[in-house]
């Protein structure tokens, strides 16, 4: 059984065998989380997602989709990268989010990971209320099958992480 962990932090400075990036759909760097990421890992994770982009992701990685790239000078070995959805009050995208996490552990599970360690994505930016990420995310990880051993949620901000703590039990 996968044990689900809270962390209070920077996620690049996190040590597990995958980080997962709420990535931009260009794989290209943005802001947030992903901008982050491409800064602290520097470029060999833009060179990996370039040649990505110029074979297999031509049009860019689909919402709910992920993929894996070497995690160039971060602690991590490999970063996967997921895009999650815009939050919408008139359409439901949870199965969305959902999907990011089940990508990402799929992901995991084909590169033998052992620990990996995720944001909240879709909140911040992509504006989903952080109540309802938290829940999506424990309960889209415990729902997983997977082999992954230890996910950890990271949380940049106190209150997130006191949310996460609690969702967790």
């Amino acid at each position: 059984m996968t044990v689900i962990d809270i962390a209070e932090g920077d996620i690049t400075t996190m040590r597990a065998d995958a980080i997962v990036n709420a990535a931009n759909s260009s794989l290209l760097g943005g802001g947030g989380v992903d901008g982050a990421i491409h800064r602290r890992g520097g470029p060999a994770i833009l060179a990996a997602c370039r040649q990505l982009r110029a074979t297999t992701l031509p049009d860019g990685l689909a919402e709910g989709a992920a993929v894996a790239t070497t995690a160039g000078s971060l602690a991590a070995t490999w970063v996967i990268h997921t895009v999650g959805p815009r939050y919408s009050r008139h359409e439901d995208r949870t199965a969305l989010l959902r999907s990011c996490y089940r990508s990402g552990l799929a992901v995991a599970d084909d590169l033998g990971a052992a620990t990996v360690a995720f944001p909240l994505i879709s909140a911040g930016a992509f504006g989903w209320p952080t109540d309802d990420a938290v829940m999506q995310a424990v309960s889209s990880i415990r729902a997983t099958r997977t082999n992954v051993g230890v996910v950890t949620l990271v949380a940049y901000d106190p209150a997130v992480a006191a949310t996460m703590r609690r969702a967790v039990g």
